[in-house]
Formats: C-alpha cells, sequence, structure tokens
C-alpha cells in the first residue's frame, strides 16, 4: 500500500519528475552517449551531432528508466532506499499515464531516427529494450548475474552516440562501450553490498545478496580490473593522448585501492566509499574522452 506523503514534505513537481525519469541516471548514459560521438567522429562531432545525441538519448534513457520504476513499484515498496519514489509513496496519485509517457519517449526517438540514421535507431532501441525487458522484467528478479548482462544497456548508449556521428563500430567507442559495460557491476554491486538487506526484503537477488559480502567484494574487483584494462587500451585511440591518460590513470588507481580495501574489510562504509567514487570514475573518464578529442592532442 503506498505511503502518502504529507504536505510539508511533499516534494515539488519538478523533484518529483527528476525521481521518476532517475534523471542522476540518464545524465551518466548520456554523458557515455556523449564520449561514444566524440570517438566515433575522431574529434568535435559538431553541434548538430551533439544535439541529436543529447536529445535522442535522453529521451529513450528517461522513458526506460520510468518503465523500469512503474514495474519495480511493488518491489520498491519494499525497500527502504526506494519507498520515498513517486509511483510508491502516492506523490503520483494516477500513474496510469506512466508507462504510456514512458513509451511514447522510447518510440518516438527510435522511429524518428529511424528515417536517416538506422544504426542510431537500433541502439537506441537495443538500449531500452536491454534495460526494460531483459534486466528489469526477465532477470533481476531471477539471477544475480542480472546486472552483468544490464550493463549492455550502457553500452548501447555509447554505440547510439557513436552511431549519431556516422561510425557505430569505430574502435575507441566499442572499448567504451565495453569499459562502461564492466564498469557497470563495479558500480551495482557495491552499492548492493551497501544494501544488500534491502535488495533481500524485496526479493531482488543480486549477488551481494546471495553470497557473502567479502565473495562479492572479489568479484566486483575483477570486474574493475577489467574497467581499468579497457581504460588504459582506449587511451590507444588516436583521438586521445595524454589529456585523457593522466588523470583517468589516477581514478582508476584510486578506484582500484578503494576496491582492494573492500575485499579486506567487506563492509557497507568501504562499500558506498567505491560506489561514490566509481561515479566520479565513469564521469571522469567521460569528460576526458570530450575534452582531449575535442583538441586532439
Amino acid at each position: 500500500k503506498p505511503v502518502s506523503s504529507s504536505d510539508d514534505t511533499k516534494p515539488s513537481f519538478f523533484q518529483t519528475m527528476m525521481i521518476l525519469f532517475k534523471a542522476r541516471v540518464v545524465s551518466l548514459l548520456v554523458l557515455s552517449a556523449v564520449g561514444g560521438a566524440f570517438l566515433g567522429a575522431g574529434g568535435w562531432p559538431g553541434w548538430d551531432i551533439l544535439g541529436l545525441t543529447i536529445l535522442t538519448g535522453w529521451l529513450a534513457a528517461s522513458g526506460s528508466s520510468a518503465l523500469n520504476q512503474y514495474l519495480e513499484r511493488k518491489s520498491d515498496a519494499q525497500m527502504n532506499r526506494t519507498h520515498h519514489r513517486p509511483l510508491v509513496d502516492g506523490t503520483i496519485t494516477n500513474p496510469k499515464w506512466v508507462p504510456w509517457v514512458a513509451l511514447a519517449m522510447i518510440v518516438v526517438p527510435v522511429v524518428w531516427t529511424a528515417t536517416f540514421n538506422p544504426a542510431l535507431s537500433f541502439w537506441l532501441a537495443a538500449g531500452a529494450f536491454i534495460y526494460v525487458v531483459i534486466y528489469t522484467i526477465w532477470l533481476k528478479p531471477r539471477t544475480p548475474v542480472n546486472i552483468v548482462i544490464g550493463g549492455a544497456a550502457g553500452s548501447a548508449a555509447v554505440l547510439a552516440g557513436a552511431a549519431a556521428a556516422g561510425m557505430w563500430n569505430q574502435p575507441g567507442a566499442i572499448v567504451l562501450a565495453l569499459l562502461v559495460f564492466l564498469w557497470t557491476p563495479t558500480h551495482f554491486w557495491s552499492l548492493a553490498i551497501v544494501y544488500r538487506n534491502d535488495y533481500a526484503k524485496g526479493g531482488i537477488p543480486m549477488l551481494p545478496v546471495v553470497i557473502p559480502a567479502r565473495k562479492a567484494a572479489f568479484w566486483v574487483l575483477l570486474h574493475t580490473m577489467g574497467t581499468a584494462l579497457a581504460a588504459v587500451v582506449l587511451a590507444l585511440d588516436p583521438a586521445l593522448g595524454l589529456i585523457y591518460l593522466v588523470p583517468v590513470a589516477l581514478v582508476t588507481i584510486d578506484m582500484l585501492l578503494r576496491n582492494v580495501r573492500l575485499t579486506r574489510v567487506p563492509t557497507g562504509k568501504n562499500a558506498r566509499s567505491l560506489f561514490m567514487a566509481s561515479n566520479f570514475y565513469l564521469m571522469i573518464v567521460l569528460v576526458m574522452i570530450c575534452v582531449n578529442a575535442a583538441i586532439q592532442i
């Protein structure tokens, strides 16, 4: 049963929409697509390509996020971390419009871009399908490796950006897509270690729920090492150089050290530290790709 928000704590319409459409998560996905666009273009992609990448990526990712919340509203109600979401706490009193608006946000850019850039249309559709159908509906409630496959949705965002620039199969874009794929379990499993009891209450078999935290931290470390390797390989892209490599090397070392500490002392505090660092890590990687590719030093 939804818990009604009191008048003095009721969020604004803007705050409600930010939560419903997962603005923070979507912003990182859009930045991933922008990074893909810079790599696909081999440098500055142009304002038109950037606008196309941001608009279509934001619409498709936001629609997918809203569908995810609509489909998970019952399990969200069982978890302390998510019971405040607007489809659970009664902030959105009539949620029937949510899936239709969310579907439109996915379908419109997919159909529109199919008329002039089929590759972009494909990767937008693939990202939404992986996240909503394969991850949310099929894998998440059934298997502890759900997020491993779900990470492909982030990879699709990268390739959508590269496709917008006209070259989705550019080697650097493919390596960045692999980096995002490997980074995703590090990011979400570290969060799941923090909220392992919450996920158990919600009936979601995340890896840290079904195995001890120390073993989960080891699996996180394997993915962090893979992410680090992909980040180094990405430095070989002709559009990148020292402006990319130096800061990325520093944040890579920091994330690895935090992960090693988590494997030694698998506490919620150390897991949260790694989770926050992983957010910062991907942001730095993507920003440095854009900066370095734009000036091509």
